[in-house]
């Protein structure tokens, strides 16, 4: 289990959409973010979420001409870091992570592990809420998700 965990915007908005913010907490303790993307996600986080700058803020503004700054944040801060997982949901950012050597899972990972840990007992539930956001999804991966996990 990684010591710190990097939470982008997506999954911020999407567990607060869903009213489940806290399985954040509960999967991995020690979750931050940048001031760049508590400012996207543009409601108040919980004091269990930490607010981290990126101390260098070149590397930043090179990786922002490459995925969205709040992508960019994340994956700067991550840099800056000893063994963080970053939470990305954005493939450009994903792929640029894992190219940058990072260790990544996004939101449905969140989820994944979740009930791995029993932390949620079934991930149905939560995936039917899911569907009725605007997060995109496709039919293949929810049947995936839903059979790795002994679910139908």
């Amino acid at each position: 289990m990684p010591n710190i965990v990097i939470s982008d915007t997506s999954c911020l908005i999407l567990f607060h959409k869903i009213d489940h913010l806290e399985i954040l907490l509960r999967v991995y303790q020690n979750v931050i973010t940048t001031p760049q993307i508590a400012s996207e996600f543009n409601e108040t986080l919980p004091s269990w979420i930490k607010i981290v700058s990126v101390k260098d803020q070149k590397y930043l503004d090179f990786l922002s001409t490459q995925v969205d700054l709040g992508e960019a944040s994340a994956i700067a801060l991550a840099k800056e870091l000893d063994n963080p997982l970053v939470i990305l949901d954005e493939l450009k950012g994903r792929k640029l992570a894992k190219q940058l050597g990072l260790k990544i899972t996004g939101s449905l990972g969140i989820i994944h592990k979740a009930k791995e840990l029993g932390v949620i007992e079934a991930i149905k539930p939560i995936l039917d809420k899911i569907t009725e956001t605007n997060f995109r999804i496709s039919d293949k991966i929810l049947a995936e998700l839903l059979l790795l996990n002994n679910e139908s």
